[in-house]
Parts: structure tokens; sequence; C-alpha cells
């Protein structure tokens, strides 16, 4: 696993201090499972009753295609599962009424339903919410990979367009390691828990809420906490979106596909340092992947991943460079 592979390339005496003072990692994604399980039960209480409405499909060979389904139950992916296999495997996200819609949100009113795929005439939305999925999945790793031994910080995530050549996730990790430069076996180690979570097909499951209830699920979080009143203040309406992915409970600036299995080739690429910001040192983690769909030759695959081993010039805060004492530690890598 990529925790155990990362933590051995760690010396021990290193380990910060502070570890016993804090809950363990178990305890925090438990935390914030318990309060994305009340909300989304509370949200499903809201319709007691079954009501119908009515979904007119919408998209190659569907146009007139009209599904009666439950009001706040049904999804996006139930409308598919009413019509093909090909349908359930390839969708990736859907337009409801025009607007960008994850597959596992349920529907709460009659509307228009267009399913999208990644080979689509026009893939922008999907693509975008792609990238923005391969990035929660990059965290999702960084956050367990080094156990309860560091503390690991997910800072907002940088929107990045598919353009850029890698997906971003920044981060500042314990302080105690800010001498540490990942080695190649560290990124093959990331890359192999993110393939791990691939492998497990599991369902990025949103759900809206309130400030309070988010502000709640990452009370062990001032970043996150600030970043939850910063997407309030940003949205008309005043909310926010979490995902989750198996344990893992995150906040998204925007829709995600429907699942891990959808990833195909993934590989962490780097790990650059952004120098030291309002939590620490800032890093950003970068990572190349291509849809299940869509694959690409060996040889054009190691030309992307030379790309996205370049730092990502992401317009934000500015930030001071990195100190660079004369006898840094090096930390060893492992065999």
């Amino acid at each position: 696993m990529a925790s155990r592979t990362v933590c051995r390339v760690f010396q021990r005496r290193f380990a910060s201090t502070a570890a016993a003072q804090r809950p363990s990692l178990a305890e925090v994604r438990s935390q914030r499972n318990a309060v994305f399980s009340r909300e989304q039960a509370r949200q499903r209480a809201l319709y007691p009753r079954i009501e119908k409405i009515e979904v007119s499909m919408q998209g190659p060979g569907l146009d007139g295609t009209l599904l009666v389904m439950n009001k706040g139950m049904s999804t996006p992916l139930s409308c598919a599962r009413h019509l093909t296999e090909h349908h359930v495997t390839n969708s990736a996200l859907a337009l409801v009424d025009g607007e960008p819609w994850p597959l596992h949100q349920p529907l709460t009113h009659s509307c228009s339903l267009t399913l999208l795929t990644f080979k689509d005439n026009d893939p922008t939305l999907v693509n975008e919410a792609y990238w923005r999925s391969c990035a929660a999945l990059l965290g999702q790793v960084l956050e367990i990979a080094f156990k309860d031994d560091y503390t690991v910080e997910l800072l907002s995530t940088p929107e990045v367009p598919v353009l850029s050549g890698a997906f971003c996730c920044d981060v500042v990790l314990d302080p105690q390691l800010d001498s540490w430069t990942p080695s190649e076996e560290s990124l093959r180690s990331l890359t192999r828990g993110a393939q791990q979570l691939i492998h497990q097909d599991l369902a990025w499951e949103p759900l809206e809420v309130a400030p309070s209830v988010a502000l709640e699920a990452f009370s062990h979080s001032r970043c996150k906490q600030e970043e939850v009143e910063q997407k309030a203040s940003q949205n008309p309406k005043g909310t926010v979106m979490l995902y989750r992915c198996g344990d893992h409970v995150l906040l998204s600036g925007g829709p995600l596909v429907a699942r891990t299995g959808l990833c195909s080739q993934y590989e962490v690429t780097a790990l650059h340092s952004l120098g030291h910001g309002s939590w620490g040192l800032h890093r950003r983690a970068q990572g190349l992947s291509l849809p299940l769909q869509l694959q690409a030759h060996h040889t054009v695959w190691r030309k992307l991943r030379q790309r996205a081993e370049k730092l990502v010039d992401v317009p934000g805060p500015e930030v001071a460079a990195p100190p660079s004492p004369p006898n840094s530690p090096q930390l060893p890598a492992s065999h």
C-alpha cells in the first residue's frame, strides 16, 4: 500500500511530537463521515412520500424518451439504468435543464436530462469534471499516505484547465518534513495508492449542504473551515458541495464524475515546493490521467508525463521562496 511504502522513506526521529495531541486520522475521517451520513439521511427524509416526476431524455437516440422517476430519490444514474448498459457504463456527468449535475445527485423536479460521456462532440464539461476528480483522488491518497505519523493539511484545490498538462492538489505537510524531497519511489507509491482506489470503483457521492454542516464536518481543520466560508460566500445559494469517496469527505468547487473506475491511466508525477504561505510550506502535488474510454500509446504517455512533471503555474496569493538551510537532512529513499 502507498501508506506503508511512503512512510518507510521517513526517519522516525523526525516524527511530529504533536501526533499524540491531535485526533487520529481514523477518528477525523469517522467524524466527517458521521456528519455526512446524518445530513444525507436528513435530506432524504424531506421526501417521506413517493412523488413522481417526469424526466425528458435528450441526446443521440433518446430524444422523445420520457421516464417517470421518483422525486428526491432517483438520480441521473437511475435514469441511465432504465436505458442501456452502455449509458450506465459510459456516462460520467449529466445536464439537468442545461446545468451540470452529478450522476449520483437526486433529481428534485421534472426536468430534461442529458447524459454526458468523454466521447461527446463537445466533452468540455466532462473533461473539466474529470480533471477535478483526479485532483480529488490525489488529495485522498495524500491524506492517508502518512498515517498518523505526520500531519497533512489539504489546501483548496486549484482549478486548472486540462490544457495545463497536469491536475493539481495543494497540500501542507508536517513541518518536520519541510526539508524532505520525495523520491521517484515515493511518487510511484502514491500512484499505486490512487490505482487501488480506482480499482475499487468507488462512487463520488455529492451532497449540497449549509455552511454550518460543512463547518462541523471539518471542525478539525481551520484551513478547511476558511475554505467553507469562502465557497459559501461565492455561491448565490450560500451552500457548499461536499463529496464522499469511500470514507474520504471533501469540498469541491465544481461537479465530479460518477466514480473512480472511470479513471484508467493515472500517475502522480511531481510534488513541488511553492514556498511558505498561511499554513506553512505549501506544496503542489501534480498528476496525469486519462479516462477509461481514452487510451494513449506508451510513447505519447511518456511525453505527456514529462510535461506533467513541470510546475503548473496557478495565479493566486504569492508565497515566499522556500528556505534552503545549508545542512537540510535528506531523508533516505526506500528500496
